[in-house]
């Protein structure tokens, strides 16, 4: 799977009539389609990584391919900047993919509509939203008294665990210094996960008949009982929005996109003198006649039997290869 957000993205809105076989392309390019086609949302879709997987083609039969495909309207690589809220800025790559086959005006008009998107900072695909207004603070009702701050501030709740133990077990009195010494401590137990019943239960629990002096059997328990410290767990942070504020389409096969060179079909006009759909000077080739085209790949005996027909052509007929041109 390529990174979060990159990848196999579908186009959306297909056809539901769109040929599922890709009979339109050649054989090479059906295959390439097909697999394409059948690989899960977010996965890798560079000719590297098709090439990786696929099991008959390398990486310049796979190249040429999909700059095919892109040419059919099947495959559009488009650019996208991006600005998070953090004000930091990045150019993101997205692979989108489409069964039916998509016109130039139909791509170009696809990758305009991405501009002015909201994101995420997990590049998930996302829709352009309204930011919901914040809710005003609820005003204050001036027939309600104001409350007067409070002078003193309020004891912590390692405090208060410590001061009340004597209504557990009477034989635990501490007074204010003993409480006001253990409270880090006991503060510290609070921090590895304990409760205030847990530290309770560790300083009241199994004790002496008589206790003469509570604040040191409590300092000594909290210090030899203190749990042991647990890993921490680093929380996720929230993906940051981003809004995409310029989209430009890239070229399949060698990765520039329209800042420095002209996308013609999702290819650049380099590419497309490379793949042979174009002359040096622009000018489109036009196909090959269905006559001049491979024919299917003959079987062994044909082959065999041809060439014992050439050899009688030039005199020099075997009677093991006349009875093979003969069929006998």
């Amino acid at each position: 799977m390529a990174k979060t957000g990159y990848g196999k993205r579908s186009a959306g809105d297909e056809d539901p009539h769109a040929d599922p076989d890709f009979a339109h392309l050649g054989d090479r390019d059906r295959d390439i389609a097909l697999f394409i086609d059948h690989l899960q949302v977010g996965h890798a879709v560079g000719y590297k990584a098709i090439a990786a997987e696929h099991p008959r083609y390398g990486q310049q039969a796979t190249r040429v391919s999909m700059g095919r495909l892109s040419i059919a309207g099947h495959l559009h690589w488009i650019r996208e900047h991006i600005t998070l809220e953090d004000n930091s800025m990045r150019w993101v790559t997205r692979t989108y993919w489409s069964r039916t086959p998509r016109s130039v005006a139909w791509w170009e008009e696809f990758a305009r509509a991405r501009n002015g998107r909201t994101v995420t900072d997990g590049y998930q695909s996302g829709l352009a939203r309204v930011e919901e207004a914040e809710e005003a603070a609820p005003e204050a009702d001036p027939a309600e008294p104001a409350q007067a701050p409070a002078d003193e501030p309020q004891p912590s709740t390692a405090y208060r665990t410590l001061a009340e133990l004597v209504d557990t077990d009477r034989r635990m009195p501490l007074s204010e210094h003993d409480c006001r010494s253990l409270e880090a401590l006991a503060a510290e137990w609070l921090s590895r996960g304990s409760t205030p019943e847990d530290i309770t239960r560790a300083l009241t629990g199994g004790l002496p008949s008589a206790v003469s002096n509570p604040g040191g059997l409590a300092r000594t328990r909290l210090e030899k009982k203190m749990p042991p410290k647990k890993a921490k767990v680093r929380q996720q942070k929230a993906p940051l929005r981003g809004r995409v504020d310029r989209v430009v389409r890239a070229c399949v096969t060698c990765d520039a996109d329209e800042r420095t060179v002209e996308i013609v079909g999702g290819v650049c006009r380099e590419c497309r003198v490379e793949l042979g759909l174009d002359t040096p000077e622009g000018e489109p080739i036009p196909p090959v006649p269905e006559t001049f085209l491979a024919g299917p790949v003959p079987s062994a005996v044909e082959v065999h039997r041809w060439a014992a027909r050439v050899r009688a052509a030039g005199g020099l007929g075997s009677p093991a290869g006349k009875a093979l041109w003969e069929g006998v």
